[in-house]
């Protein structure tokens, strides 16, 4: 297990090691571009070899990117559905240039779609996504908070879409996130509620598919589908629920990154200093 956070490239995606081991973590994620759109810097020959040294510098060896916000793989406007498959598989492709272990991907809104239609249009998309893709880094499929439409707020909803036959053959893992966990109403705040939670994951979709553990106490309240992240510790799911993730048995070995408020630079290793501590308790 490692504890991480996510880390700015300004400057050059070399830059984004040397960012991470300044608040002492073990491991980081990234925006590979700008999450809002526009203009990509191509990852060169010289990129990776900056990058790659940079690792070696700051003794890391594991990363995460993180896909753009605007991916929408239930649109049923072309261009953003389209835009969507493209951008996804250049991501993957573009990790897999820097050896990124995974890319996790928001999955869009249904819309004015049924459920039913949604998901054909999600599953058709990835598909279409992994098709003939070759490179070593992971895609996986992030829970949401589930505001409105929004797709993917329950394990059911991301088992339609993972388990799906025509993904069968391809390497589609899945990202939690402890605010988005506890806003769609899987209660993760002492070890009793984890365990129960991670029970109904193992059962609709199977601990060997998750990967990665975005950790983020939450400024909503339980169940209310607000996707507000807050300081772990400081929010309604609290010390005791971070504990008890830590200690249980599939969350407690994979990687955590924290996606916490960026609104203090002491915040970052002071939240990393926290889980560090209660891992060790």
């Amino acid at each position: 297990m490692r504890i991480g956070t996510h880390v700015s490239i300004a400057g050059g995606l070399w830059n984004a090691p040397g960012n991470a081991a300044k608040v002492g973590a073990e491991c980081f994620q990234i925006f590979s571009r700008s999450p809002h759109g526009g203009p990509v810097k191509p990852i060169t020959p010289d990129v990776v070899k900056q990058f790659k040294a940079e690792m070696d510098k700051h003794e890391l060896d594991t990363f995460y990117i993180h896909a753009p916000y605007f991916i929408n793989f239930a649109s049923v406007k072309g261009n953003i559905y389209y835009g969507s498959i493209s951008v996804i598989r250049e991501e993957l492709e573009r990790g897999t240039k820097i050896g990124c272990k995974a890319l996790m991907t928001h999955l869009g809104s249904f819309g004015e779609l049924t459920d039913e239609e949604g998901i054909e249009r999600e599953v058709k998309a990835i598909a279409k996504v992994m098709e003939g893709y070759k490179g070593t880094t992971q895609l996986l499929l992030e829970i949401s908070a589930g505001a409105g439409r929004v797709v993917g707020d329950t394990f059911e909803e991301l088992s339609a879409i993972i388990d799906d036959k025509r993904l069968k053959n391809f390497n589609v893992g899945i990202c939690l996130d402890s605010c988005h966990l506890f806003a769609s109403g899987y209660d993760v705040r002492d070890k009793k509620t984890v365990d129960a939670t991670m029970k109904q994951f193992e059962k609709v979709i199977g601990s060997d598919r998750l990967i990665v553990l975005h950790a983020n106490d939450s400024k909503g309240e339980f169940g209310k589908h607000l996707d507000r992240h807050e300081h772990i510790g400081k929010g309604n799911i609290g010390i005791e629920g971070f504990k008890a993730m830590l200690k249980h048995k599939v969350l407690g070995k994979m990687d955590w990154i924290l996606e916490t408020p960026k609104d203090d630079p002491t915040w970052d290793p002071m939240n990393i200093k926290l889980l560090n501590k209660l891992r060790k308790s």
